[in-house]
């Protein structure tokens, strides 16, 4: 450093910008054009000699020098200096806020003789150094859980058929602890994923803030290395438990290492073990690994002589986010055009929405038990599943206080279209009409019968209609089903076509249509 020795003016003046101005060790290294790690040294020499700022008035430029460099820190031999624990270090790096800096002080107040922070890294990093690719990575207590599948499964042989369907083995592993979550699955499919999502939230007792699962079908919608689609059903139950979903680059091997890691882990300590055994079911295999899986997280790690469960319990275990207090239930989304009954479909049910977004965009959002409706972003109707086929389920509130509220088709315009084709048709449009609690029910029917004649003609239309009159099937699948058997001229000089309607106690008659017409 002699050759490159500043002056006593300059010395001080680095002095003045550190200690009275509050720069930076870069900041003034441009300033005087000299390396940082020169203003490092400089600073490291006043410190030890015990010069600081302001100058001491009385310390001429000689005394300055003479403290600068002939000060020496007495000796101390390496073999008495304190080694860190590196293990020790690496398993606090994982807490939030803490740094090896930090752990450095800590280090020096406990050791006041020990190793400069620049050697104290020096053997953490050789420590660090020596661990495999996943452990170098140094994830943060409750911030990750990685998610993905085992490219081998596991058998379950029928006891009846004695045909053997491979079973898919889900693996999750959270960042900071490796602690690690395995089960069965028959399939890959949403139902299973998501459900697998969620046993293994309840195993580990908590929720982290990130999942990270691999371009799998059943969660991510749309591959891409900046902006991946997650499937709205995953985004769902990502929300339902306060965290979110971070899906692995394509191409980028070291974003989901962990779990390519933990599924080598669990073919080598669950599956290889299990490899000679016979399983008629699937809860007979998850049995089996359950018990592998609980010596597998309570088995020392050879690098950090710890196990997975202590150290989910030292530093992970606490900071995860707690479970919500009902579990995620499995909802399925689906994007539909509410029809101009103001009924959305689902699963051949038909549910009512408010009459002012006929015709519009709605993304429906079913479980089991409901049904929820949202456009734009905001829910519009809500409803109890029902699982009868072709029925309606239909809220007043929803329905137009008049059939004039509906300025593009209205019943008397269905009718008065039916009859430009024929007079059958248009009487039978206003018997499907007739027969229903809310004539928008029959809008479905109606137009549905209308698109035949693109398919099938309009003479063969006008004779399926007359038979469906005469059969009094007032129905769109009735017609529907006579054009595609040619039903429609069967026994048709034995027809006699009835123009008598029904009796219902929703009849509204045809003066009703009539009266709409006039107004």
């Amino acid at each position: 450093m002699a050759q490159n020795r500043l002056t006593m003016r300059q010395i001080k003046e680095i002095l003045r910008h550190k200690f009275q101005l509050g720069l930076s060790n870069r900041k003034i290294s441009k300033i005087f054009k000299i390396s940082k790690t020169t203003v490092s040294n400089y600073l490291s020499l006043a410190k030890s000699a015990g010069i600081g700022w302001p100058i001491d008035s009385d310390l001429s430029d000689s005394g300055i020098y003479e403290k600068l460099f002939t000060f020496k820190q007495p000796h101390i031999p390496q073999s008495l200096k304190q080694v860190p624990e590196c293990e020790h270090l690496h398993l606090e790096l994982k807490k939030k806020g803490v740094t090896l800096w930090l752990l450095w002080e800590e280090y020096k107040d406990i050791n006041p003789e020990g190793y400069s922070y620049t050697q104290f890294r020096h053997y953490y990093n050789q420590y660090k150094s020596s661990l495999k690719l996943s452990m170098k990575q140094n994830h943060k207590a409750g911030e990750k859980m990685f998610v993905d599948y085992s490219g081998t499964g596991i058998d379950i042989v029928d006891a009846k058929t004695g045909e053997i369907k491979t079973a898919e083995l889900f693996v999750a592993v959270l960042g900071a602890s490796n602690y690690t979550y395995v089960e069965a699955t028959m399939t890959q499919r949403l139902q299973d994923w998501i459900g697998s999502h969620v046993r293994a939230f309840e195993y580990f007792g908590g929720v982290p803030q990130l999942i990270i699962p691999d371009n799998l079908k059943s969660g991510v919608t749309k591959p891409c290395r900046y902006e991946p689609n997650v499937n709205n059903t995953y985004s769902d139950m990502a929300e339902h438990y306060c965290c979110a979903v971070v899906p692995a680059r394509p191409y980028k091997p070291k974003d989901k290492s962990k779990a390519e890691v933990a599924v080598q882990i669990v073919q080598r300590w669950i599956l290889a073990k299990l490899r000679d055994r016979i399983f008629y079911s699937l809860h007979e295999a998850n049995e089996a690994i359950k018990k592998l899986l609980n010596d597998l997280n309570h088995r020392p790690m050879q690098k950090i002589k710890k196990s997975r469960s202590e150290i989910f319990n030292e530093i992970e275990k606490s900071e995860l986010k707690p479970l919500p207090q009902h579990p995620y239930h499995l909802a399925q989304f689906k994007k539909v055009k509410v029809n101009i009954d103001y009924h959305i479909e689902v699963d051949a049910h038909y549910y009512s929405v408010p009459h002012i977004y006929s015709l519009k965009e709605a993304i429906v959002r079913y479980t089991d038990h409901t049904i929820e409706i949202m456009h734009n972003g905001k829910r519009i109707a809500s409803h109890r599943r029902s699982y009868y086929k072709n029925k309606f389920t239909t809220i007043n509130d929803h329905m137009p206080k008049s059939h004039q509220a509906h300025k593009e088709w209205s019943p008397s315009r269905l009718i008065r279209w039916g009859n430009s084709l024929d007079k059958s048709v248009g009487e039978l449009f206003e018997n499907i009409l007739e027969t229903l609690p809310h004539p928008e029910q029959g809008y479905r029917r109606c137009l549905g019968i209308m698109r035949l004649e693109k398919t099938y003609g309009k003479d063969r239309l006008v004779l399926a209609c007359k038979r469906a009159l005469h059969l009094r099937s007032y129905s769109y699948q009735a017609v529907k089903r006579t054009l595609k058997n040619k039903l429609e001229e069967t026994n048709m000089p034995q027809m006699k076509i009835s123009l008598t309607s029904v009796q219902h106690e929703n009849l509204r008659g045809r003066s009703y249509y009539e009266k709409e017409t006039l107004q």
